[in-house]
Protein backbone atom coordinates (compact mmCIF):
# COMPACT_ATOMS: atom_id res chain seq x y z
CA UNK A 1 0.00 0.00 0.00
CA UNK A 2 1.14 3.51 -1.29
CA UNK A 3 1.87 6.67 1.22
CA UNK A 4 -0.35 8.81 -0.15
CA UNK A 5 1.79 12.23 -1.25
CA UNK A 6 -1.14 14.81 -1.22
CA UNK A 7 -2.22 17.22 1.15
CA UNK A 8 -5.54 16.03 0.38
CA UNK A 9 -5.36 12.50 0.55
CA UNK A 10 -3.71 13.01 4.39
CA UNK A 11 -6.75 15.25 4.87
CA UNK A 12 -9.20 12.29 3.98
CA UNK A 13 -7.27 10.04 6.32
CA UNK A 14 -7.15 12.31 9.46
CA UNK A 15 -9.82 14.72 9.33
CA UNK A 16 -13.29 13.08 10.93
CA UNK A 17 -16.33 14.86 9.30
CA UNK A 18 -17.21 18.06 10.12
CA UNK A 19 -21.19 19.38 9.85
CA UNK A 20 -21.28 22.84 9.34
CA UNK A 21 -24.91 24.11 10.21
CA UNK A 22 -25.61 27.48 8.64
CA UNK A 23 -28.80 28.94 9.70
CA UNK A 24 -30.63 31.46 7.55
CA UNK A 25 -33.58 33.83 8.09
CA UNK A 26 -33.86 36.26 5.04
CA UNK A 27 -30.22 35.50 3.86
CA UNK A 28 -29.81 35.49 0.45
CA UNK A 29 -27.77 38.35 0.64
CA UNK A 30 -25.24 37.11 2.44
CA UNK A 31 -25.28 33.66 1.68
CA UNK A 32 -23.17 32.98 -1.49
CA UNK A 33 -20.15 34.32 -0.19
CA UNK A 34 -21.02 31.99 2.76
CA UNK A 35 -21.38 29.10 1.38
CA UNK A 36 -18.53 29.90 -1.54
CA UNK A 37 -16.27 29.72 1.16
CA UNK A 38 -17.16 26.67 3.20
CA UNK A 39 -16.68 25.23 -0.90
CA UNK A 40 -13.15 26.31 -0.61
CA UNK A 41 -12.04 25.13 2.73
CA UNK A 42 -8.73 22.74 2.28
CA UNK A 43 -10.64 20.06 3.99
CA UNK A 44 -13.94 20.47 1.92
CA UNK A 45 -14.08 16.98 0.99
CA UNK A 46 -14.62 16.20 4.90
CA UNK A 47 -17.70 18.40 5.53
CA UNK A 48 -21.37 17.79 5.59
CA UNK A 49 -23.00 20.97 4.67
CA UNK A 50 -26.57 21.67 6.48
CA UNK A 51 -28.48 24.49 5.25
CA UNK A 52 -31.82 25.16 8.10
CA UNK A 53 -33.92 27.84 7.06
CA UNK A 54 -36.30 29.53 9.26
CA UNK A 55 -38.72 30.13 6.77
CA UNK A 56 -37.38 33.06 4.87
CA UNK A 57 -39.76 35.37 2.97
CA UNK A 58 -36.76 35.91 0.35
CA UNK A 59 -35.31 33.59 -1.95
CA UNK A 60 -32.81 32.38 0.17
CA UNK A 61 -33.76 28.37 0.05
CA UNK A 62 -33.55 29.11 -3.81
CA UNK A 63 -30.03 30.84 -3.54
CA UNK A 64 -28.53 28.24 -0.80
CA UNK A 65 -30.03 25.32 -3.42
CA UNK A 66 -27.84 26.93 -6.54
CA UNK A 67 -24.28 27.67 -4.08
CA UNK A 68 -25.01 23.91 -2.84
CA UNK A 69 -24.68 21.93 -6.34
CA UNK A 70 -21.59 20.23 -6.50
CA UNK A 71 -21.15 19.91 -2.81
CA UNK A 72 -21.00 16.08 -2.19
CA UNK A 73 -23.02 16.06 1.11
CA UNK A 74 -25.34 18.99 1.41
CA UNK A 75 -28.88 19.53 2.20
CA UNK A 76 -31.27 22.43 2.68
CA UNK A 77 -33.70 21.71 5.49
CA UNK A 78 -37.01 23.95 5.67
CA UNK A 79 -38.70 24.70 8.74
CA UNK A 80 -42.41 26.12 8.13
CA UNK A 81 -42.16 28.68 10.86
CA UNK A 82 -39.25 30.75 12.48
CA UNK A 83 -37.69 28.68 15.52
CA UNK A 84 -35.39 31.02 16.41
CA UNK A 85 -31.22 30.63 16.62
CA UNK A 86 -31.59 28.17 19.31
CA UNK A 87 -34.21 25.46 18.05
CA UNK A 88 -33.38 26.39 14.24
CA UNK A 89 -29.54 25.15 14.90
CA UNK A 90 -30.73 22.33 17.31
CA UNK A 91 -32.70 21.01 13.86
CA UNK A 92 -29.86 20.97 12.00
CA UNK A 93 -27.94 19.39 14.56
CA UNK A 94 -29.95 16.32 14.87
CA UNK A 95 -29.72 15.84 11.13
CA UNK A 96 -26.05 16.31 11.45
CA UNK A 97 -23.45 13.04 10.92
CA UNK A 98 -20.02 14.36 11.47
CA UNK A 99 -18.09 13.65 14.43
CA UNK A 100 -17.92 17.75 15.17
CA UNK A 101 -20.74 20.32 14.55
CA UNK A 102 -19.40 24.19 13.18
CA UNK A 103 -22.01 26.15 13.49
CA UNK A 104 -21.62 29.65 10.99
CA UNK A 105 -24.17 32.70 10.54
CA UNK A 106 -24.99 33.24 7.02
CA UNK A 107 -23.19 36.86 7.63
CA UNK A 108 -19.93 35.11 7.88
CA UNK A 109 -16.89 33.68 5.30
CA UNK A 110 -14.74 31.75 6.55
CA UNK A 111 -10.45 32.03 5.26
CA UNK A 112 -9.22 28.90 3.65
CA UNK A 113 -7.77 26.57 6.54
CA UNK A 114 -10.13 27.95 9.21
CA UNK A 115 -11.79 24.38 9.66
CA UNK A 116 -8.59 22.73 9.09
CA UNK A 117 -7.20 24.77 11.86
CA UNK A 118 -10.24 23.94 14.16
CA UNK A 119 -9.66 20.71 13.66
CA UNK A 120 -5.77 20.14 13.97
CA UNK A 121 -5.89 22.02 17.92
CA UNK A 122 -9.41 20.81 19.36
CA UNK A 123 -7.69 17.05 19.07
CA UNK A 124 -4.27 18.43 19.80
CA UNK A 125 -5.34 19.95 22.49
CA UNK A 126 -8.54 17.59 23.61
CA UNK A 127 -10.81 20.51 23.70
CA UNK A 128 -14.55 19.78 22.93
CA UNK A 129 -15.42 23.02 21.55
CA UNK A 130 -13.40 26.24 20.00
CA UNK A 131 -14.18 29.46 17.78
CA UNK A 132 -11.94 31.14 15.16
CA UNK A 133 -10.66 34.46 15.71
CA UNK A 134 -13.23 36.51 14.46
CA UNK A 135 -12.94 39.49 11.80
CA UNK A 136 -15.10 42.14 10.75
CA UNK A 137 -16.83 41.35 7.60
CA UNK A 138 -14.53 43.53 5.00
CA UNK A 139 -11.24 43.86 6.58
CA UNK A 140 -8.85 41.56 9.21
CA UNK A 141 -9.88 43.76 11.97
CA UNK A 142 -10.54 42.31 14.91
CA UNK A 143 -14.33 41.71 15.87
CA UNK A 144 -13.63 39.56 18.79
CA UNK A 145 -11.57 36.32 19.86
CA UNK A 146 -14.40 34.67 21.97
CA UNK A 147 -14.80 35.80 26.25
CA UNK A 148 -12.39 35.32 28.20
CA UNK A 149 -14.88 34.96 31.31
CA UNK A 150 -17.39 37.49 33.33
CA UNK A 151 -17.49 40.23 35.19
CA UNK A 152 -18.78 41.46 39.00
CA UNK A 153 -22.35 42.17 36.83
CA UNK A 154 -22.20 38.78 35.81
CA UNK A 155 -21.67 39.51 31.64
CA UNK A 156 -19.18 38.13 29.27
CA UNK A 157 -16.23 39.90 29.19
CA UNK A 158 -14.39 40.14 25.77
CA UNK A 159 -10.92 38.70 25.51
CA UNK A 160 -7.71 39.85 24.27
CA UNK A 161 -6.51 38.12 21.12
CA UNK A 162 -3.18 36.01 21.93
CA UNK A 163 -1.46 34.63 18.96
CA UNK A 164 -1.40 31.13 20.65
CA UNK A 165 -4.32 29.13 21.16
CA UNK A 166 -6.03 29.82 24.72
CA UNK A 167 -8.81 28.74 27.05
CA UNK A 168 -12.05 30.73 26.87
CA UNK A 169 -14.84 30.83 28.59
CA UNK A 170 -17.10 31.25 25.87
CA UNK A 171 -16.71 30.75 22.09
CA UNK A 172 -18.21 33.39 19.92
CA UNK A 173 -22.20 32.03 18.41
CA UNK A 174 -21.38 33.07 14.79
CA UNK A 175 -18.83 30.60 14.02
CA UNK A 176 -18.77 27.34 17.26
CA UNK A 177 -17.38 24.23 16.69
CA UNK A 178 -18.36 21.28 19.02
CA UNK A 179 -18.11 17.53 19.04
CA UNK A 180 -21.67 16.60 18.53
CA UNK A 181 -21.86 13.87 21.13
CA UNK A 182 -20.60 16.84 23.85
CA UNK A 183 -23.80 18.76 22.51
CA UNK A 184 -26.34 16.30 22.94
CA UNK A 185 -25.05 14.96 26.19
CA UNK A 186 -25.32 19.14 27.43
CA UNK A 187 -29.29 19.32 26.37
CA UNK A 188 -27.99 20.92 22.99
CA UNK A 189 -29.11 25.17 22.62
CA UNK A 190 -32.09 26.00 24.66
CA UNK A 191 -35.11 26.73 22.77
CA UNK A 192 -36.44 29.19 25.55
CA UNK A 193 -33.31 31.49 24.48
CA UNK A 194 -34.97 31.74 21.08
CA UNK A 195 -31.60 33.83 20.65
CA UNK A 196 -28.57 36.24 21.91
CA UNK A 197 -26.95 34.56 25.07
CA UNK A 198 -27.48 31.14 23.38
CA UNK A 199 -23.33 30.50 22.91
CA UNK A 200 -22.65 32.01 26.34
CA UNK A 201 -24.93 29.10 27.85
CA UNK A 202 -23.80 26.35 25.79
CA UNK A 203 -19.93 27.23 26.78
CA UNK A 204 -20.72 27.38 30.15
CA UNK A 205 -22.35 23.61 30.28
CA UNK A 206 -19.35 22.52 28.24
CA UNK A 207 -16.82 23.61 30.75
CA UNK A 208 -19.72 22.44 33.60
CA UNK A 209 -19.40 19.19 32.13
CA UNK A 210 -15.38 18.84 32.66
CA UNK A 211 -14.61 20.23 29.17
CA UNK A 212 -13.06 23.15 28.14
CA UNK A 213 -13.39 25.80 24.96
CA UNK A 214 -10.38 27.15 23.18
CA UNK A 215 -10.18 30.08 20.95
CA UNK A 216 -7.62 29.44 17.81
CA UNK A 217 -5.89 32.57 16.00
CA UNK A 218 -4.98 30.41 13.23
CA UNK A 219 -8.52 29.83 12.34
CA UNK A 220 -9.92 33.22 10.74
CA UNK A 221 -13.42 34.00 10.49
CA UNK A 222 -14.92 37.09 9.27
CA UNK A 223 -18.52 38.49 10.20
CA UNK A 224 -21.07 41.28 9.47
CA UNK A 225 -22.90 41.16 12.78
CA UNK A 226 -26.46 42.28 13.22
CA UNK A 227 -25.41 45.59 15.13
CA UNK A 228 -22.51 46.80 12.46
CA UNK A 229 -24.20 48.66 9.80
CA UNK A 230 -23.92 51.49 7.57
CA UNK A 231 -26.38 53.57 6.46
CA UNK A 232 -25.27 54.45 3.37
CA UNK A 233 -24.91 50.62 2.28
CA UNK A 234 -22.12 47.95 2.72
CA UNK A 235 -21.05 46.74 5.32
CA UNK A 236 -18.05 49.13 6.84
CA UNK A 237 -19.17 49.96 10.26
CA UNK A 238 -20.49 53.56 10.24
CA UNK A 239 -23.22 53.41 12.99
CA UNK A 240 -24.79 50.33 15.64
CA UNK A 241 -27.96 49.92 15.93
CA UNK A 242 -30.20 47.66 18.25
CA UNK A 243 -33.53 47.41 18.80
CA UNK A 244 -36.27 46.98 21.44
CA UNK A 245 -36.50 43.24 20.97
CA UNK A 246 -32.92 42.63 20.97
CA UNK A 247 -32.21 44.65 23.87
CA UNK A 248 -35.07 42.18 25.69
CA UNK A 249 -33.78 39.22 24.49
CA UNK A 250 -30.66 40.17 25.61
CA UNK A 251 -31.56 41.01 28.74
CA UNK A 252 -34.04 38.83 29.66
CA UNK A 253 -31.61 35.85 28.57
CA UNK A 254 -28.60 36.79 30.35
CA UNK A 255 -30.55 36.28 33.58
CA UNK A 256 -32.15 33.13 32.51
CA UNK A 257 -27.90 32.09 31.63
CA UNK A 258 -27.02 33.40 34.84
CA UNK A 259 -29.91 31.10 36.90
CA UNK A 260 -29.67 28.11 35.25
CA UNK A 261 -25.89 27.50 35.01
CA UNK A 262 -24.70 29.13 38.49
CA UNK A 263 -24.44 26.31 41.52
CA UNK A 264 -24.42 28.33 44.63
CA UNK A 265 -22.20 31.23 45.29
CA UNK A 266 -22.49 32.48 41.84
CA UNK A 267 -26.23 32.71 41.96
CA UNK A 268 -25.71 36.31 43.87
CA UNK A 269 -24.64 37.22 40.16
CA UNK A 270 -28.46 37.55 38.91
CA UNK A 271 -29.20 39.62 42.00
CA UNK A 272 -26.13 42.15 41.51
CA UNK A 273 -27.35 42.36 37.62
CA UNK A 274 -30.85 43.05 38.48
CA UNK A 275 -30.24 46.02 40.34
CA UNK A 276 -27.41 46.90 37.16
CA UNK A 277 -30.32 47.15 34.53
CA UNK A 278 -32.60 48.51 36.64
CA UNK A 279 -29.78 51.41 36.90
CA UNK A 280 -29.13 50.98 33.26
CA UNK A 281 -32.40 51.30 32.24
CA UNK A 282 -33.41 54.34 33.80
CA UNK A 283 -30.03 56.24 32.57
CA UNK A 284 -30.85 54.90 29.23
CA UNK A 285 -34.48 55.71 28.77
CA UNK A 286 -33.82 59.37 30.66
CA UNK A 287 -31.12 60.03 27.52
CA UNK A 288 -33.21 58.81 24.81
CA UNK A 289 -36.24 60.38 26.17
CA UNK A 290 -38.35 57.05 25.81
CA UNK A 291 -39.99 55.51 28.63
CA UNK A 292 -41.57 52.89 26.82
CA UNK A 293 -37.91 51.64 25.99
CA UNK A 294 -37.58 50.87 29.50
CA UNK A 295 -41.23 49.20 29.60
CA UNK A 296 -40.21 46.99 26.62
CA UNK A 297 -36.31 46.48 26.90
CA UNK A 298 -36.07 46.12 30.99
CA UNK A 299 -39.34 45.48 32.60
CA UNK A 300 -40.72 42.93 30.05
CA UNK A 301 -37.53 41.22 30.24
CA UNK A 302 -37.64 40.84 34.04
CA UNK A 303 -41.29 39.58 33.47
CA UNK A 304 -40.35 37.50 31.35
CA UNK A 305 -37.10 36.20 33.36
CA UNK A 306 -39.65 35.43 36.88
CA UNK A 307 -42.15 33.83 34.34
CA UNK A 308 -39.40 31.24 32.74
CA UNK A 309 -38.32 30.39 36.71
CA UNK A 310 -40.23 26.81 36.49
CA UNK A 311 -38.03 26.07 33.36
CA UNK A 312 -34.89 27.21 35.21
CA UNK A 313 -35.49 25.25 38.15
CA UNK A 314 -35.65 21.96 35.89
CA UNK A 315 -32.59 23.35 33.92
CA UNK A 316 -30.68 23.50 37.13
CA UNK A 317 -31.68 20.08 38.52
CA UNK A 318 -30.81 18.85 34.69
CA UNK A 319 -27.57 20.77 34.83
CA UNK A 320 -25.92 19.64 37.95
CA UNK A 321 -26.94 15.77 37.18
CA UNK A 322 -23.42 15.97 35.25
CA UNK A 323 -22.09 18.64 36.88
CA UNK A 324 -18.35 18.32 37.63
CA UNK A 325 -17.15 21.93 38.48
CA UNK A 326 -18.58 23.98 40.65
CA UNK A 327 -18.71 27.62 41.41
CA UNK A 328 -15.74 28.17 43.32
CA UNK A 329 -13.53 26.28 40.41
CA UNK A 330 -15.36 28.83 37.86
CA UNK A 331 -14.07 32.03 39.98
CA UNK A 332 -10.79 31.66 37.73
CA UNK A 333 -12.97 33.04 35.26
CA UNK A 334 -13.99 36.28 37.17
CA UNK A 335 -12.72 39.58 35.77
CA UNK A 336 -12.18 42.99 36.94
CA UNK A 337 -12.61 45.06 33.75
CA UNK A 338 -16.38 45.19 33.34
CA UNK A 339 -17.98 44.31 29.88
CA UNK A 340 -19.98 47.60 29.90
CA UNK A 341 -16.36 49.41 29.60
CA UNK A 342 -16.72 47.92 25.92
CA UNK A 343 -19.97 49.10 25.79
CA UNK A 344 -18.73 53.00 26.89
CA UNK A 345 -15.97 52.98 23.97
CA UNK A 346 -18.11 51.83 21.35
CA UNK A 347 -20.52 54.75 22.58
CA UNK A 348 -17.56 57.18 22.27
CA UNK A 349 -16.44 55.89 18.93
CA UNK A 350 -19.70 55.42 16.93
CA UNK A 351 -22.24 57.58 19.34
CA UNK A 352 -25.38 56.34 21.00
CA UNK A 353 -26.74 53.84 19.15
CA UNK A 354 -29.46 53.84 16.65
CA UNK A 355 -32.35 52.53 18.41
CA UNK A 356 -35.53 51.05 16.57
CA UNK A 357 -38.76 49.95 18.01
CA UNK A 358 -39.82 46.90 16.22
CA UNK A 359 -37.09 43.57 14.42
CA UNK A 360 -34.14 41.80 16.22
CA UNK A 361 -30.84 43.19 14.33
Amino acid sequence: MGVPDSKKDQHERTVPLISVIVLTYNSAQWLPRCLSSIRTQTIASELEVLVVDNASKDDTVAVARKELEGFNRARVIRNSQNLGFCEGNNVGAREARGKYLFFLNPDAWLEQECLEMLIKEVETAGAKAATPVVLNYEDDSIQEFGYAGFDFFGFPTHAKFRPSVRHIFMASGCALLVERKLFFDIGEFDPELFMYADDWDLCWRVWIMGESVIAVPTARAHHRGAVAVNPQGGTKVLEFRTSDRKRFLANRNGLVVLAKNARDILLVLVLIQLVYLFVESCAISLLLGRLDYLKEAYWKAVREWWRLLPHIAQERKRINSFRRRNDLWFLRFLRLRPNRWFEIQRVLRFGMPKIDRVGTS
